[in-house]
């Protein structure tokens, strides 16, 4: 299939538990991929994937794809911040779970952070997000390939 040269989607690849599913869905539909991820991190590139790897400091990751992705990009992370900044770039954002991220719920979730955030300063630790499974990772690639799917017919029409 051909698609929309321009159009990628870039991984916040440090934690991403669903490279596998997001390397097949976009080889399926021809369109590349940029994964982003730290130094600590051992990536590997594949037909389709290509691989930046930036310094260890904090949010390195998450600046180097907010200073390169462009409108209508795909961008996989699980960071609400670098969602909001990818919004404000008219990309469209998908979590590790395959939440579709958008402009009505990005600052509920942006003041959420913070609420946890503050209530871990004051010594108050919640259980963190539970394991991703299989069945997870079955839904991510399922709500990528429906995203592409739109794009692709958005584009034809």
């Amino acid at each position: 299939m051909t698609f929309i040269r321009s159009l990628q989607i870039v991984v916040d690849g440090d934690a991403c538990p669903v490279k596998k599913e997001i390397a097949e869905t976009a080889r399926s539909f021809g369109v590349p991929v940029l994964l982003v991820s730290s130094y600590d991190h051992l990536l590997r590139e594949e037909e389709g994937v290509r691989t930046i790897q930036v310094d260890r400091s904090d949010q390195s990751a998450d600046l180097y794809i907010a200073n390169h992705i462009v409108r209508g990009d795909i961008v996989v992370t699980q960071d609400y911040g670098l969602a909001a900044l990818a919004l404000s770039k008219s990309c469209h954002v998908l979590s590790f779970r395959g939440r579709i991220f958008n402009d009505q719920d990005i600052d509920f979730l942006l003041d959420s952070r913070h609420q946890k955030a503050k209530a871990r300063k004051a010594g108050h630790y919640g259980k963190g997000p539970k394991k991703l499974t299989e069945e997870d990772k079955i839904i991510f690639q399922h709500k990528l390939t429906k995203l592409l799917q739109k794009l692709q017919e958005n584009v034809r029409s």
